[in-house]
């Protein structure tokens, strides 16, 4: 039986991983990874609930993230405000789900596990919401 370790949910438009940039100091380049300060408003977000030492075991990691609507899937007029009919239950657009993934595993790493290496299975789904926001469970395969 799995162990639920942690479940969480951090409110606002789910944030994907940016592509790490690269710049030239006189002969050398240098990296830097633009996502950093979002990273560490989200980390900071659930730090509270975070346990006292990162685990070292093998974790699931299950990942909803709730895109806004555009506003393109909503009637005008006198029905402003209904969704249409044809309007999209799953989110198909960018960001790329793998992006958004990534910048959740990086943010809880050194918080909730180890290394994100210790993450042996992931279920991840993108969907539209009235509530965006991105729902976080980690559990124990052991």
């Amino acid at each position: 039986m799995m162990e639920i370790h942690y479940h969480g949910v951090v409110l606002g438009e789910p944030k994907a991983q940016a592509r790490h940039r690269h710049f030239l100091r006189g002969k050398f380049t240098q990296t830097y990874d633009p996502s950093s300060e979002k990273k560490g408003s989200f980390a900071s977000i659930i730090q509270e609930n975070a346990p006292n030492e990162p685990w070292n075991c093998p974790l699931m990691l299950e990942l909803n993230f709730y895109m806004s609507r555009p506003k393109s899937h909503f009637k005008a007029g006198k029905n402003a405000g209904e969704l249409k009919a044809n309007a999209p239950e799953w989110h198909s657009n960018k960001p790329d789900i793998d992006n958004l993934i990534k910048f959740v595993q990086d943010s809880l790493n050194k918080i909730f596990y180890h290394d994100d290496s210790c993450i042996c299975q992931i279920y991840a789904r993108k969907m539209y919401s009235a509530r965006p926001r991105t729902e976080i469970t980690i559990k124990s395969l052991l």
